[in-house]
């Protein structure tokens, strides 16, 4: 393996040969290039659930050091890599890739009260607010201390929310 290639603990192996089997599909255009059989549905929504976990982390440090709004784009990421996780779950496959986090939840299944939708809804803006900022920069503005604060307890709980869907 080259010095420089990314190995994960939890990737799954080829019985016979002990060859890494891909985690996630290639794809050509929109079309899939992963059989099911190369499908490891287990192995693909823990490495999802770790991602989200340590994405959480990432958005911790960032509010730490004062990056508000990136702090709550590593939130919708953590939110999204839960959903990916519980998408391969409960339907044992990939999630579609999307970044609507409501679109997500109903695709792997879920059905999000209102409040939930709201959160939803508002934690998906994060992604395109933090990425593609506004030239009044109104969203880092918005993002202090107090505001961050809160979205990211709204984040844990949506966090929290999912994880109890995988019980």
């Amino acid at each position: 393996m080259p010095n420089d290639a990314v190995k994960f603990s939890d990737e799954p192996r080829d019985r016979i040969s002990g060859e890494l089997k891909p985690l996630c599909p290639k794809r050509e255009g929109s079309e899939l290039l992963m059989s099911s059989e190369d499908f490891d549905a287990q192995a693909v929504a823990g490495y999802w659930f770790a991602e989200a976990e340590e994405t959480l982390a990432v958005a911790d440090h960032l509010v730490e050091k004062g990056d508000y709004s990136y702090a709550l784009f590593f939130g919708h990421l953590a939110v999204e890599k839960m959903l990916e996780g519980l998408h391969v779950t409960r339907r044992n496959q990939h999630a579609p890739p999307i970044h609507n986090l409501l679109r997500l939840a109903k695709a792997a299944g879920l059905e999000p009260n209102e409040a939930q939708t709201e959160i939803l809804i508002r934690i998906t803006a994060f992604n395109i607010a933090a990425r593609y900022p506004d030239p009044k920069r109104d969203f880092r503005r918005r993002c202090t201390p107090e505001y961050t604060a809160e979205q990211m307890a709204a984040i844990r709980e949506v966090v929290a929310w999912l994880k109890s869907h995988l019980m």
